[in-house]
């Protein structure tokens, strides 16, 4: 097991510490629930449970305000040939 040192403000510590007294957790053991707490929300956050979110993640980005179409294909190949032109020679 890894030992890791951090620095916590001293206002954070004495909260963190008294809510971990509060779970009947020790300090550390507080600390490492709510890292793997806030991995299981990013995780979900960026995956879709099933095809309706799906569905609904792209009707919302058809609603949003943005360009009212996107560039013409022919003006990203230009684009992509200029980059090529201009940048290092092995990109």
């Amino acid at each position: 097991m890894a030992r890791v040192q951090l620095v916590i403000p001293d206002d954070d510590q004495a909260r963190f510490l008294q809510q971990a007294r509060l779970e009947g957790m020790s300090f550390s053991a507080w600390l490492r629930t709510a890292a793997r707490d806030r991995l299981q929300r990013m995780r979900s956050q960026r995956r879709f449970g099933s095809p309706g979110q799906l569905q609904s993640f792209f009707a919302e980005c058809d609603a949003s305000e943005g360009p009212a179409r996107e560039p013409d294909w022919e003006q990203h190949k230009e684009a992509i040939d200029r980059s090529r032109r201009l940048g290092l020679p092995e990109s």
